[in-house]
């Protein structure tokens, strides 16, 4: 069976596909999504990405099997090991294109970070969540750049530190999902956001990534303000920005939707 299904389309889809190991990832699973966020984040066709899983968890982490593998590894197998996870997260958190996380079921510990990796997350009013790596000794580190920025460094600080599990209705509260939805809802949710997404400017979603990513926690120093003002320049000049800007002022669709 493969580990992941994926879907290409305007709408493409990357489905962690391990129900029996909890979606747990692994080296291969981690060298596949990176592969496929990598190849679908240059797919012109392609206007977003859902990330989404099969069976009754989201991502439980990492596979026990992997797991003790990397308890004989060497320092440096180990330094190369954390490289690879690093880079997947690295590789979606910056794919050009938008990215949901569909979650229909538990997340803990690394799934934590793939979560946090996208740009928006539905879940699933069951799921619950955790950051489990204190319980066993370890911490998470590689996905802490991700989680911190998704639900702020106050609840990074009881969720890292005590290991609790929290609901669905909490993981909303502190801002690490951004909707909850009965299992139901699910889907109609995701296709919500990602019709919006598609509606909008290929162009325009793609630099507005990369500006969230400049600005975000940045200081608002002459620097940031100089790069904001020939941002805003620039995507005045570019072609969809003059098309988006004509068809408003004709009430005509722009011909990203035509």
């Amino acid at each position: 069976m493969a580990t992941l299904t994926i879907e290409s389309g305007a709408v493409a889809r990357v489905a962690l596909n391990r129900p029996e190991v909890r979606n747990a990832f692994n080296d291969e699973v981690i060298a596949e999504l990176t592969q496929a966020f990598s190849q679908l984040g240059q797919d012109p066709d392609v206007r977003a990405i859902v990330l989404a899983a099969s069976g009754p968890a989201f991502c439980a982490g990492a596979d026990l099997n992997w797991m003790r593998r990397m308890a004989d590894y060497t320092d440096a197998e180990n330094l190369a090991d954390a490289a690879q996870l690093a880079e997947m997260l690295h590789v979606i958190y910056t794919c050009p294109k938008p990215t949901v996380a569909r979650i229909q079921g538990d997340v803990y510990a690394g799934g934590m970070g793939l979560v946090a990796a996208c740009d928006m997350a539905v879940s699933v009013a069951t799921a619950n969540y955790c950051l489990s790596e204190v319980k066993l000794g370890l911490y998470p580190a590689t996905i802490s750049p991700y989680v911190i920025r998704a639900m702020g460094a106050r609840a990074a600080h009881r969720y890292f530190l005590t290991a609790e599990r929290f609901d669905a209705a909490e993981a909303l509260r502190i801002g690490f999902v951004h909707s909850v939805v009965p299992a139901g809802q699910l889907d109609g949710q995701v296709a919500e956001i990602t019709k919006a997404l598609v509606n909008a400017s290929p162009n325009a979603v793609k630099e507005c990534k990369t500006l969230l990513h400049d600005v975000a926690g940045k200081d608002i120093d002459t620097a940031l303000i100089a790069h904001t003002v020939q941002g805003i320049a620039s995507i005045r000049a570019s072609a969809e920005g003059r098309e988006g800007v004509q068809s408003f002022l004709q009430k005509r669709k722009p011909n990203w939707l035509v």
